[in-house]
């Protein structure tokens, strides 16, 4: 009985100390004791830039073949169905097989930073949604439209760049059939209350091939087809998706780093001029 209080008194021990190492944690983001210019203040790390745009930074997580699965497959021992090989100048790409189904990310991210560089047929078949159709869903739920927009008349909010069924793209900087195109996107997840109330939407900044099509745009919910947008709890994580929507779309040079949940340390509470 002696050892067994022992052990439960150890366990509150362990419990206070974990809680006071995240009050201090919590306190050192949200210092409010700094003024403005403070010399205290936690400064940004420092990375070296790539040296041309495109290129992964330091901390990005690259997503070549292997860190794809099927749809519904999560092992390491999935691969992918779609066609995998190496353009001329030896650069991997990943292109849709028609109906193998829609590939994700083996690994879930919630706040990122993704870039992608996609391509839609040489040739010119069809028109509308039926030319070069995709699209990439961050959690797997909010999907940013990939489509050959080149002259091709198509409802707005499913043109390339559009958050699908809810906002066109400020611009459409769509380049011609077959021709590599980049996304670059910063995305911030959806957050929910206990009792699954939305306290924070997800918003997505992106720029197409170096443009800003969306600046800082509240997402509406989940991207279905031909329905209202609506908002479901889901964790703080998910999948980024790929669709398959049988056109061969081809995608390289992907890659996603992981963003911090609101303001990092190095930007706490400022205080205005002679507060205290």
């Amino acid at each position: 009985m002696k050892e067994k209080r022992a052990t439960g008194k150890i366990v509150v021990i362990l419990l206070i100390a974990a809680f006071g190492i995240t009050l201090t944690a919590y306190a050192a983001l949200n210092n409010k004791d700094l003024s403005v210019h403070s010399p205290t203040r936690p400064k940004p790390v420092w990375m070296s830039a790539p040296e041309r745009l495109g290129q992964p930074p330091r901390d990005a997580i690259i997503l070549d073949a292997s860190q794809w699965a099927p749809d519904g497959k999560k092992t390491k021992g999935d691969k992918i169905k779609w066609k995998v090989a190496k353009d001329e100048n030896g650069i991997e790409y990943m292109e849709v097989v028609k109906k193998t189904g829609e590939i994700h990310t083996k690994r879930e991210f919630g706040n990122c930073q993704l870039h992608i560089e996609w391509k839609t047929p040489a040739e010119v078949k069809d028109s509308g949604q039926s030319r070069g159709n995709s699209g990439i869903f961050f959690m797997g739920k909010y999907e940013f439209q990939i489509l050959d927009s080149y002259r091709n008349p198509v409802y707005a909010d499913g043109q390339a760049a559009s958050i699908y069924g809810q906002v066109p793209p400020l611009v459409n900087v769509c380049r011609g059939p077959g021709r590599w195109q980049s996304y670059d996107v910063s995305f911030l997840r959806p957050i929910f209350s206990p009792d699954g109330k939305v306290i924070r939407p997800a918003r997505i900044t992106a720029f197409h091939n170096g443009i800003v099509v969306h600046n800082n745009y509240e997402i509406r919910g989940s991207t279905p087809h031909k329905k209202i947008a609506s908002y479901q709890p889901h964790g703080e994580k998910g999948p980024i998706r790929l669709q398959d929507h049988g056109n061969p779309v081809a995608f390289r040079n992907i890659w996603i780093r992981e963003l911090p949940e609101e303001v990092p340390s190095c930007y706490p509470y400022i205080k205005k001029p002679g507060e205290k």
